[in-house]
């Protein structure tokens, strides 16, 4: 049948069957290259940017490309919304001209907002919440290199819509979660605690180098995410220990991973050796988005 209710909003709210079914696939698509697909001919996919993209914009864009269908962007400056309508009435709309919407968002809530008066599948592209989509790339990269298993350490900043997705879906698979950042960068009580109820192991530690320590794959973001540009000083100077570099690396396994959702503030949260580095997994994480999200695209959209 055709999935027409389907969201992806949050990896919190994702069924864990789906999400690991779209991983799967996303492998097997992956193996497969690039090829003439018409699975999604005809479809359409509209995609709000009220935020800046390159790698989840482009990815969309190819992986629609990929399986039949087509992409519509609509920039929120340049739609009715910067004037006052409302997101609730915008979604009505879209959904008479496609067959899903893709949305990357400021707030979580005008999301939410757009899927409650949507009549077609949602898929969150980013918000201040979660970055779904990054986190199921992230964990098709971390199998093809790791397998399923092992150990994932996230330093620098871990109360942020990245860490947050990485941290439950790793948690989902098994995998022993470290999430290290000094007082004041520490997850909140509600994701850490939904982790935790998987089973899994999963720390908070201040400690980069205890963090590291046996670590199958370590993973940074920016230390100034969009909208915290005023706190940047402050952001910077607290962060500075909990850089990845040479020195950290020599802490963790050997064939340890390194891993950045992009993009990449080089001399900050990681050094430059680091990322043109024989350790460094960020080019392949970044072209997976794209197989990612054919997958989940697939899955939404095509008759089963």
């Amino acid at each position: 049948m055709l999935v027409k209710s389907m969201n992806l909003m949050t990896i919190k709210e994702m069924p864990e069957d789906l999400m690991k079914e779209v991983v799967h696939s996303a492998i097997e698509l992956k193996k497969e290259g690039n090829r003439s697909r018409t699975d999604l001919n005809g479809k359409v996919l509209i995609s709000l940017y009220e935020k800046p993209s390159t790698r989840t914009r482009l990815s969309f864009e190819t992986a629609m490309k990929n399986v039949g269908g087509h992409t519509i962007v609509m920039d929120f400056k340049g739609s009715q919304m910067s004037r006052g309508e409302t997101m609730a009435d915008t979604a009505r709309v879209l959904s008479r001209y496609c067959n899903v919407i893709s949305a990357r968002l400021f707030k979580h809530t005008d999301l939410e907002e757009i899927a409650k008066h949507a009549s077609v599948p949602v898929i969150n592209a980013l918000t201040d919440r979660e970055h779904p989509c990054q986190a199921l790339a992230d964990m098709q990269t971390i199998i093809e290199y790791k397998k399923e298993k092992g150990k994932l350490v996230y330093i620098g900043d871990t109360a942020n819509n990245v860490a947050y997705s990485l941290m439950l879906i790793a948690a989902r698979y098994g995998m022993h979660v470290v999430l290290c950042g000094p007082d004041g960068y520490h997850p909140s009580s509600e994701y850490l605690e939904e982790a935790k109820k998987t089973g899994a192991k999963v720390e908070v530690t201040a400690d980069p180098i205890y963090a590291v320590k046996d670590a199958d794959v370590i993973y940074t973001d920016v230390w100034v995410s969009m909208g915290d540009e005023a706190q940047k000083e402050k952001r910077v100077n607290d962060l500075r220990p909990y850089q990845i570099n040479s020195e950290l690396l020599k802490h963790a396994k050997s064939d340890a991973i390194v891993m950045h959702c992009l993009p990449a503030h080089r001399g900050d949260e990681i050094t430059d050796d680091v990322m043109d580095g024989k350790q460094a997994a960020v080019w392949d994480q970044a072209e997976n988005r794209m197989w990612a999200q054919e997958a989940l695209l697939l899955k939404l959209l095509k008759k089963e």
